[in-house]
């Protein structure tokens, strides 16, 4: 026969604790004395205790979690965006649920959508371009929303990011002080890639400076396609003095390819990513980028959401978090 489930009395019972303060412990861990909290996770440990989210969730009408969707997990700065929310969610009792969708607003929909069916407390969205059926459905739903790693005026809840166009200005503005002027760009196909590149030509031009010839891959844009795409722009403008990248993952590349033709980085040929990747600082020369804080966008969007839930509604809905030029030996 079956064994008979262990139930959170049980738990009370071992722990030698209140059924109360057994929920209490589970939920919401915070607000329980660390002395206490130990000995009801031992208790959890000797009896097997599995906590029961559906039947918690219909309880409170909350089930405890939170979902995040991303477009990919294969760069470092949206991992770290994932540790910063699942750290500051872990400890006030929620979990993350994490979903990918690529660079298309559709499959976001899709997921959006199975998502919504779990019915998490709250929804983490990476950046502000959506299908109208999303924003339709979010705001239908009622279910707090942060938008993040983009800035808009009209925000379907909240939005916590910074402004890629501004990136894109601020590179221009920094290269052309250095004294170039024949341009070269390799960006990779996301709408966020694009809002920079076109923030660093709408700069460039206030200047009546053009760019000699542009490159696409396909996003996240590999290390690879960085080398591939300076191959194809340097045989075919080699006068270029800077190539401006939407990656420091492609301006890796481009580096790479630079240093095997002979050309000296930054007087021959001047490098610019985005990104400020671990690897970033230690190439040589480092690369010249700029920093984003992952984990900072997801602990403030962790918080915000928490904060909603809690009742606070005092919040900023718009935040800006900013982002800065790290200007290094390729440029």
């Amino acid at each position: 026969m079956p064994a008979t489930p262990v139930t959170l009395i049980d738990v009370a019972k071992a722990a030698g604790v209140s059924p109360i303060t057994v929920s209490r412990a589970l939920n919401e861990p915070q607000l329980v004395r660390p002395v206490t909290l130990a000995k009801v996770q031992e208790a959890v440990k000797r009896t097997g205790y599995v906590k029961n989210m559906l039947a918690g969730g219909l309880a409170s009408s909350r089930s405890k979690l939170v979902a995040l969707v991303l477009p990919t997990i294969s760069t470092q700065t949206f991992a770290d965006m994932v540790q910063g929310a699942t750290d500051r969610l872990t400890a006030a009792g929620y979990q993350l649920l994490l979903g990918i969708v690529g660079y298309e607003t559709w499959r976001e929909e899709v997921l959006v959508e199975t998502i919504l069916s779990r019915r998490p407390d709250g929804v983490i969205l990476t950046g502000s371009l959506h299908t109208d059926n999303t924003r339709q459905r979010l705001l239908q739903i009622g279910t707090p929303v942060v938008e993040t790693w983009d800035m808009t005026p009209h925000p379907i809840d909240m939005v916590i990011g910074f402004s890629h166009e501004e990136v894109g200005r601020a590179c221009a503005r920094h290269l052309l002080a250095q004294g170039y002027r024949r341009f070269g760009m390799l960006t990779a196909s996301d709408p966020r890639a694009g809002q920079r590149t076109q923030g660093f030509q709408a700069e460039l031009a206030q200047y009546g400076v053009t760019v000699v010839s542009a490159r696409q891959v396909p996003a996240p844009g590999a290390l690879p396609q960085g080398r591939l795409g300076a191959v194809a722009l340097l045989d075919e403008h080699p006068e270029l003095d800077a190539i401006y990248c939407s990656s420091d993952t492609l301006a890796h590349g481009v580096l790479i390819e630079a240093q095997c033709r002979g050309l000296r980085v930054p007087q021959d040929l001047a490098i610019m990513g985005f990104g400020d990747l671990n690897f970033s600082e230690y190439t040589n020369p480092p690369l010249s980028t700029v920093k984003v804080d992952g984990a900072k966008i997801g602990a403030m969007s962790a918080q915000a959401l928490l904060d909603r839930l809690g009742g606070d509604l005092t919040a900023a809905r718009i935040v800006n978090t900013g982002f800065e030029l790290m200007q290094r030996g390729s440029t």
